[in-house]
């Protein structure tokens, strides 16, 4: 049967309802997978483990009627966006209205500083945080206050609070959370300059206006050069720009400004607010887009969180057939009738098998030989020199009924780090001994994650 892809949505949905069942778990009603029993697997896939997480998500959800309750922290963020992105509207509107001048004269390089001056600002900031990985400046304030506002509110084991929070995390936070609020930095800076450039051309469709330009630190011939170095790009795409006469008639004092100069000012304004400022905006809105939705599209779930850990153990149980390795010579066999049951091979194919510390009651399973069991030094460096000449995956077996501490996570690094194929971990169990708590497993994870050994090639015997 083929496996569903699942999408970035369905993801979250999940995590919105671990954090849920984390919390709450006694609030909720598990009548509806009562049915699910545990799927034996020859081996471990993400895909297979999603797909029993997606199944037993839908029906929790239908069955304690939380749909509307998960899609509340989308809602909110949306209706954030859309009040921030307003905001922008209104403050381009206001920055174009404030260069007008009551003679009706255009302050064509304050109207650029307002327009585009912050702009650019905001794509260095936004460029240094992509680069140096610095969220707070890839991340406009409106941004971030936007993703903020819906979540102000920490109320303490609520339903809902935790959903929002949950999404909080998944959708705000990490790589998905930078390019999320990328977009929506982009958008504002968009909507503010599309905002000013439009009432600007109302205005000048109503009205006839004179541009002018002055300063008083700068020298005389600095916004001349200025308005010719802007110009260059523009003149190679067929756009005509100022030329050295009509800048002279257009400084502060004079009113010598025919038709054609007004006509080459407005054409220059508008192209340089279009070139210098909606081209590179909808650019790294392009890129922003595509690159939250290849995060989206990597996003995985944290299999090393105790949630799934004992998910994984009650929805995808693996079907191992052990050995003895020290069996009692002296042990008469008995001859019996059963019917053999069919064996599933759960281990990667050609794995070398290596042992840390194990004593002769621990199980392997079948298939398996151990080439060596690791106690001390000695053993450990012959162990890594015929690492380094194999040419399959690294399984790694240890007792399950142990704690794993950093003697035993430094030698499973060794062991990692003298080969260039994937590593595996198994956890053993004795021949006769008590079940293992939680705990013990996770901690046991917990060292697979420290040592880089992925949760997909974890074995529990």
């Amino acid at each position: 049967m083929s496996v569903k892809k699942y999408t970035f949505t369905d993801l979250v949905r999940i995590e919105q309802l671990r954090n849920i069942e984390t919390s709450k778990t006694s609030n909720l009603s598990y009548a509806s997978i009562a049915d699910m029993d545990s799927h034996a697997t020859t081996d471990f896939k993400y895909t297979a483990f999603l797909q029993r997480l997606a199944i037993r998500a839908r029906r929790l959800i239908q069955d304690n009627a939380l749909a509307n309750t998960l899609l509340q922290p989308q809602k909110l963020f949306t209706r954030a966006s859309r009040i921030s992105l307003a905001s922008a509207a209104i403050l381009g509107a206001l920055a174009a209205g404030n260069a007008v001048g009551e003679s009706a004269t255009l302050n064509i390089y304050w109207l650029l500083a307002v327009l585009l001056g912050f702009n650019l600002l905001s794509i260095l900031l936004w460029l240094t945080g992509i680069i140096f990985n610095l969220q707070g400046l890839s991340t406009g304030v409106a941004a971030q206050l936007a993703s903020w506002l819906p979540y102000r509110h920490k109320e303490n084991d609520t339903v809902s609070s935790l959903a929002a929070r949950a999404w909080w995390e998944s959708c705000l936070t990490g790589t998905v959370g930078k390019w999320r609020i990328s977009v929506l930095t982009h958008k504002f800076w968009l909507t503010y300059i599309i905002a000013g450039v439009a009432l600007l051309i109302l205005l000048m469709l109503a009205k006839q206006y004179n541009f002018i330009w002055g300063t008083t630190l700068l020298p005389e011939s600095s916004l001349p050069e200025l308005t010719r170095i802007l110009g260059k790009p523009m003149e190679y795409m067929g756009l005509s720009t100022p030329d050295s006469h009509q800048i002279a008639a257009s400084r502060m004092g004079t009113d010598d400004q025919d038709a054609e100069t007004r006509s080459a000012w407005a054409r220059f304004l508008l192209g340089t607010l279009l070139f210098y400022g909606l081209m590179p905006r909808l650019v790294l809105l392009a890129i922003s887009i595509l690159m939250q939705k290849w995060a989206e599209r990597n996003f995985k779930l944290d299999l090393y969180l105790p949630y799934y850990i004992e998910l994984r153990q009650r929805l995808m149980t693996r079907e191992i057939k052990a050995q003895i390795i020290d069996a009692d010579p002296q042990a008469v066999a008995k001859q019996t009738n059963t019917v053999p049951q069919a064996i599933h091979n759960t281990l990667p194919l050609n794995a070398y098998a290596f042992g840390i510390e194990l004593d002769d009651q621990i199980i392997w399973p079948e298939t398996v030989i151990c080439r060596d069991n690791i106690i001390d030094q000695q053993s450990l460096a012959k162990a890594t020199h015929s690492i380094r000449k194999i040419d399959g995956p690294l399984l790694v077996g240890v007792a399950i009924h142990r704690l794993p501490d950093r003697g035993v996570q430094r030698i499973v690094r060794e062991l990692i780090a003298s080969t260039t194929e994937t590593p595996w971990l198994i956890l053993l169990h004795r021949q006769t001994a008590p079940p293992v708590v939680t705990a013990r497993k996770l901690a046991w994870f917990r060292l697979a994650e420290a040592c880089g050994i992925s949760a997909e090639h974890i074995i529990i015997q």
